[in-house]
């Protein structure tokens, strides 16, 4: 099953919406991220019994080991998506995909475009090799039009996402969705090429321990 954040994030962030006409952007996305790290904290806790599940059937990574086995899983995805624009970067004993919406989506659009597909299927194969992982899908949006709209198209296009790996097999316990609307810009939204650098998905891979 799927373990769809939405409606957690959203109920969540009643909480500060009291504040926020005082706020400006960037402090508008801290409060937001504050809730959301204490969303993300419980789901991957100990309440969350389908990934023990999915933990307890492949196995954990022993800690002296972690740090070589997501050096080759980033090796791996590195080679099957150099020259595809998405970017890999690692954080820690983390991995942290980017995939840009010019080269992901058509415009104002959660249909990931067909051209795309092969990357997913190349980041599926990965994955699928190395499962002792879980993956979150986090959408994100430019700051143009509602809050309420820009919530609700990142969280159909970190959906697309997963239900396309999921049609290459990666397991769907695995997955985490979170749809961050405009409250995680990389760039200020003040040009038009900075809010196509905001109009992403990230895949989040982080190592089971």
């Amino acid at each position: 099953m799927k373990h769809y954040l939405f409606t957690g994030i959203v109920v969540s962030t009643l909480f500060v919406s009291g504040c926020m006409s005082t706020t400006n952007n960037t402090q508008r996305g801290a409060m937001i991220g504050a809730v959301l790290g204490a969303v993300l904290g419980k789901a991957t806790g100990d309440h969350d019994k389908s990934r023990y599940a999915w933990g307890a059937a492949v196995g954990a990574i022993a800690g002296s080991a972690i740090g070589s086995y997501m050096d080759k899983q980033e090796e791996a995805l590195r080679e099957q998506l150099s020259d595809t624009g998405v970017q890999v970067v690692r954080e820690g004993d983390n991995l942290r995909l980017i995939m840009p919406g010019d080269i992901t989506f058509a415009t104002n659009s959660s249909t990931i475009s067909t051209s795309f597909h092969p990357v997913l299927q190349d980041v599926a194969t990965v994955v699928n090799q190395y499962e002792k992982t879980i993956l979150m899908i986090k959408g994100h949006t430019d700051d143009v039009g509602s809050e309420e709209y820009n919530q609700g198209l990142s969280e159909r296009r970190a959906g697309e996402v997963s239900n396309i790996l999921t049609q290459f097999s990666v397991n769907p316990t695995r997955i985490t969705l979170v749809g961050m609307g405009e409250y995680e810009p990389k760039v200020p939204n003040t040009t038009d090429a900075n809010r196509q650098i905001n109009r992403r998905v990230e895949l989040e891979i982080h190592p089971l321990t």
